[in-house]
């Protein structure tokens, strides 16, 4: 006779979880920091668009280059030594975090943050003092252009600068918690960076 099949209970404990499944992450590249990394290089796209307008403009078209009497090449220079400096107090500020020290953290950020705010200063300051506006001639507004987008992006990075100075001063940043102020410390290396590459085309070449 045919023993009766008995029906053995599941048990749900194994069952998968409800939802995406968990994404699969390197062992050697951080999610946060891959993700700003993936971001700045769409933004150097970006740049690489205006900085094709720019050459046109120069290379192909007839209108004059620098746009009006000339561009201050002193004052812009003074304003990259700034903004080179912010970087080097960045770094200092990220090695700070990671080694616990408060002091030279909070320091540091508010330090960064003067001297991204005296950058963006002098560049308003210095465009009221020009003699031209956008509407001037084309090459004015590829120099408006160029330079406006990277003041953009200095606003957003004081912006995420202050955000980081808000939390270092509530004790949140330290040793094992620094990767919130890592993450706008690469974003703002890469403004610095970038304003590198601005200042020599625009005002050297």
């Amino acid at each position: 006779m045919e023993a009766a099949s008995i029906p053995i209970p599941v048990s749900h404990d194994d069952d998968h979880h409800h939802g995406p499944p968990i994404a699969n992450q390197s062992s050697r590249v951080n999610s946060e920091v891959l993700g700003i990394l993936l971001f700045i290089i769409s933004e150097i796209m970006l740049f690489g668009a205006f900085f094709a307008a720019y050459f046109f403009i120069r290379v192909v078209s007839a209108d004059g280059w620098p746009p009006g009497e000339g561009l201050p090449v002193a004052v812009a220079a003074i304003n990259a030594a700034v903004l080179l400096s912010s970087s080097v107090t960045m770094h200092w500020t990220d090695v700070s975090a990671k080694r616990g020290n408060q002091t030279a953290m909070r320091v540091g950020i508010v330090t960064t943050f003067l001297l991204g705010l005296t950058f963006l200063f002098i560049q308003i300051n210095e465009y009221l003092h020009l003699g031209f506006t956008p509407k001037t001639s084309a090459s004015a507004s590829v120099f408006f252009g160029l330079t406006g987008l990277h003041g953009a992006h200095v606003v957003i990075g004081l912006l995420l600068l202050w955000m980081s100075a808000v939390r270092i001063f509530k004790g949140k940043v330290g040793p094992d918690h620094h990767r919130g102020l890592e993450v706008p410390g690469i974003y703002w290396h890469f403004v610095d960076a970038m304003w590198i590459v601005v200042f020599t085309t625009i005002y050297v070449l």
